[in-house]
This record gives C-alpha cells, sequence and structure tokens, in this order.
C-alpha cells in the first residue's frame, strides 16, 4: 500500500481535533455539570429529559392547584364552623320560646335578627377578592340581605349559582373545595345553607323563626321551627363531613404530588448531570493525551529523510 506524504499529517489532525472536541465537550460538563446540554450530545437522553422536565412541569400545575383548593377548603370549614354556632344559638333561642314570657319574645325575636345579619356576612366571606358561596359567580356577593325601616329582615335573595369551579389535581382528574349556598335545582352539590333535597333553607327558616317572636307564636316555633332548624343543621354538619373528607383527599393528592416531583428531579438528575469526579478525571487524561500527541507531531514532523538515512 503506497504512503503518502500528506497521510500521517491528514491523520494528525483528525486525531487532534478529535481530542479537541473531546476537552472541550468533557470542560464544558464540568463547567455546567450536565452530560447533556444539546440534542446532538444524546438525542435519546434529551428526549427522555424534555419529556421528564415536562412532566413535571405538569405535576408542578397540580400542586399549585391542590394548594389553592385547600386554601378555600380551609377558609370555607371557618365559614361553616361560624354559621354551625349561629345554627346552635338559634336552636337554643326555639326550645326556650315555649318558655318565655310574652313579653320577652320581642327580645329573642332582636338577636335572632342580628344572628341572620350575622349569617349573610358569613355567607358572604370573600377569599382572594372572591365570593366563597356564590358558586362561579364569585364577582357577586351570594346573599342581598333586605329589612324595614325597623332593622326588621324581610327577606334574603341568592345571586349565585350552583356551578363549581374545579381544577385538575393529577392528569384528568378535577376537585372542587367550593361549596354553593343554594342548591334547589335536584341536582348537583348540595347547597350549604339552602336545598330543597334535605329541607335545608337556613336563613328562611331564621326569618320565620324571628317573625314567629315578633307576633308571639309560639306554636309555630314548637311545631315547625324547630323541625325545620334541626334539618339546617343536620346539613352544615353533612358539609362539616364532606370539607373534612374533601381536605382530607387534597392532603394526599398533594403528597403524591410532590412524591413523582422528586422522583422526576432525580431522574432528569440521572439523566443529565455529569458525575464531577468522572468528569475531571476523563478531562484530565483527554488533555494529557491531547499535549501527548502535539509533541509526538513536533518530533515527527520536525525530522527530514536525511535523519532516517544517517
Amino acid at each position: 500500500m503506497r504512503v503518502t506524504a500528506n497521510t500521517f499529517p491528514n491523520a494528525l489532525l483528525d486525531q487532534l481535533s478529535s481530542l479537541s472536541q473531546r476537552q472541550n465537550k468533557l470542560q464544558n460538563q464540568a463547567a455546567t455539570g450536565q452530560l447533556v446540554t444539546l440534542p446532538e450530545d444524546d438525542p435519546v437522553a434529551m428526549r427522555r429529559v424534555l419529556d421528564m422536565q415536562a412532566e413535571n412541569s405538569a405535576v408542578g400545575q397540580y400542586a399549585r392547584n391542590i394548594e389553592r383548593h385547600q386554601e378555600l377548603a380551609a377558609a370555607t370549614y371557618d365559614s361553616i364552623k361560624s354559621l354551625k354556632s349561629i345554627s346552635d344559638k338559634a336552636g337554643e333561642i326555639a326550645i326556650a320560646a315555649g318558655d318565655l314570657s310574652a313579653p320577652s319574645l320581642p327580645i329573642y325575636a332582636k338577636q335572632v335578627t342580628e344572628l341572620i345579619k350575622q349569617a349573610v356576612q358569613i355567607a358572604n366571606t370573600k377569599n382572594r377578592g372572591d365570593y366563597l358561596f356564590s358558586g362561579t359567580n364569585s364577582n357577586l356577593p351570594p346573599y342581598v340581605l333586605t329589612t324595614d325601616v325597623n332593622g326588621v329582615v324581610t327577606g334574603v335573595t341568592y345571586q349565585g349559582n350552583t356551578t363549581e369551579a374545579e381544577s385538575e389535581i393529577a392528569s384528568g382528574i378535577t376537585i372542587s373545595a367550593q361549596v354553593p349556598g343554594e342548591n334547589n335545582s335536584g341536582t348537583g352539590a348540595r347547597g350549604l345553607l339552602a336545598d330543597d333535597r334535605v329541607g335545608a333553607d337556613f336563613l328562611n327558616h331564621l326569618i320565620d323563626l324571628q317573625n314567629h317572636l315578633l307576633s308571639g307564636d309560639v306554636t309555630s316555633i314548637e311545631n315547625n321551627d324547630r323541625a325545620a332548624l334541626q334539618r339546617d343543621e343536620d346539613n352544615l354538619l353533612y358539609h362539616v363531613g364532606q370539607n373534612g373528607a374533601i381536605q382530607s383527599r387534597l392532603e394526599s393528592s398533594l403528597s403524591l404530588s410532590n412524591q413523582r416531583m422528586d422522583s422526576l428531579e432525580k431522574m432528569v438528575s440521572k439523566e443529565a448531570d455529569a458525575d464531577l469526579t468522572q468528569t475531571i478525571v476523563r478531562l484530565n487524561q483527554t488533555q494529557t493525551a491531547y499535549q501527548a500527541a502535539l509533541k509526538s507531531a513536533g518530533r515527527i514532523l520536525g525530522s527530514s529523510l536525511l535523519d532516517y538515512m544517517q
């Protein structure tokens, strides 16, 4: 086989170029701590890393959704607890009404009037500027209260709807920590204060109690108001249980999301992160080989034909 004069220089240049590229790649890995920074470094590994990063981003959004619903659920629970306290007080007044003297009934009616106003205030609670119990009409206060010239409550009007705002907490899984103030449609989530499926209508039942106390109609209180208020209390207790179940589910879902994000980060690290110790060893070896190749080339290319003839 004929060896031309250019054979060795060309081979040497190829070798030096290969060593230089390898040296640059290892230097970049040592500086960034990343095995893969460009698709050409390892197309398959890059594809896996991008897929895992995309999933990690989605799981992160799920976690943020969960945390938002946890906040809503906690605020909802505080409101339910306060409404339950009002329900307890109203129930006590309804039970005591039979033993009250006629002159004291208007005094207790005034107390019930204040309980109604307090209940409406709680029902119109906001969280981050949105009303909790208006459904998706969260820009409107759920309840509007009307009174006469004496301050006696004459009615309440619900302005919300029965639609719950949902968001994903995992792929294809949605949840809502929201509760509509009323739902008399016969379907969907049970209303917090009114739902004709269970005979609950807390605010209007309080108005009935107020009016019966004002009129001295103790018989209606005993025969109707006590049972009605008990249904309202049972409905509130139902929502306490539902809220606890939702908070438990959200907590579990958040834990799973955090575990998945940790797992994905470890997998991305395993796929893309460089082992610094090994990288530095390989870089030193490559630099040594590069320097050795330069020295050898200098000696060989510096020799002439006369050196071989001596």
